[in-house]
């Protein structure tokens, strides 16, 4: 009866909504300016009525900082059925006009729903522009590449939406969370070679987002020369294998910045051989406010044919926190010329 269910909803939203995400074109605006608004971990549950608050902090934070796209990174509804809670989420940003998209975590698609099926009914929402790569043999469920445009309508920045997986595919022997596989970073390497080529040979400035942090994340905290901002309350959980994600933006040179969540009480924001390893803002309310960071999402303001952007939180009282720019925050002027 599930089954059946969830196909005429399917073919309802397909009817209703046929290829809208592919209708839907990313700009920069008249200023030369393109805000991204970030939320992750919201672990929404209508079945037990849990974390059902996030829906008025979105809300709130919507009417405040006024984006021009969301994303939601991850852990974002945790029951059996997340179709209804996934709906609420596009009403919401429906009654903003807002284009949207999600990338998987390791709660997607335990339930009763597989990551593939949630897949295919994200992408007939409403304004959502989730799709997977159109290469079958990429593994996961949520790769795909959204353009920026500019003033002449050509690409001028890329957002790589990537699925960081779930748990470790080789247990006994490595146990933890998932990994980038190989395919996944042959996509990443062969689509950002084609971008760069196509732009005369300079690499598009590009952010990522994902769900679970690189292991490298750990590195961009202890980095002395240029601090990290934001806090470190729980080591991070990264996988245990590190198959070199971090590495391939490195050789590409698009990728000014990744995006993750999974770890909540972590939100700090790092740089390592100058890409800048950020945690977004957990999205439900925490066990202990006055220990972990209050909920909220963090804000990313990129700028039209610059390497550059700008990056906050706010939070769910409205208050705006660790504002910083990469690089300029993090480098001296003479060490970015």
């Amino acid at each position: 009866m599930r089954k059946i269910y969830f196909i005429v909803v399917i073919i309802v939203l397909s009817v209703v909504t046929v290829n809208a995400q592919n209708d839907i074109k990313l700009k920069f605006n008249d200023n030369g300016e393109f805000k991204i608004l970030q939320f992750t971990d919201t672990h929404i549950n209508l079945e037990r009525n849990s974390n059902l608050r996030v829906y008025q902090t979105v809300a709130d934070i919507l009417k405040i900082e006024k984006p021009n796209f969301v994303i939601l990174t991850g852990d974002i509804v945790t029951e059996n059925e997340p179709q209804i809670a996934y709906q609420k989420f596009a009403e919401l940003f429906k009654k903003a006009n807002l284009p949207w998209a999600v990338v998987f975590s390791n709660h997607d698609g335990h339930g009763d729903v597989t990551r593939e099926e949630i897949a295919k009914f994200l992408s007939k929402l409403p304004l959502c522009m989730n799709r997977d790569d159109e290469n079958d043999e990429v593994y996961g469920d949520s790769n795909f590449i959204l353009p920026i445009l500019g003033k002449n309508d050509s690409t001028k920045a890329l957002l790589y939406c990537m699925d960081s997986n779930s748990n470790s595919t080789l247990n006994p022997t490595v146990e933890g969370y998932g990994w980038f596989h190989f395919s996944q970073i042959n996509w990443y390497l062969k689509k950002s070679k084609k971008f760069t080529l196509a732009n005369d040979g300079n690499p598009l400035p590009s952010l990522a987002f994902f769900h679970i942090p690189l292991p490298e994340y750990t590195q961009a905290w202890n980095n002395k020369i240029s601090p990290p901002l934001g806090v470190k309350n729980e080591d991070e959980c990264s996988p245990d294998i590190n198959t070199g994600m971090f590495s391939a933006m490195l050789e590409c040179g698009d990728v000014m910045g990744t995006f993750v969540g999974h770890d909540h009480i972590n939100d700090y924001i790092g740089v390592h051989y100058n890409i800048a390893l950020a945690f977004g803002r957990v999205t439900k309310v925490m066990r202990n406010p006055e220990e972990d960071p209050l909920a909220g999402g963090r804000v990313i303001v990129l700028k039209e044919e610059e390497r550059t952007f700008d990056t906050w939180i706010r939070n769910m009282d409205g208050d705006k926190e660790l504002n910083c720019t990469w690089p300029d925050s993090f480098y001296s002027k003479s060490e970015n010329e």
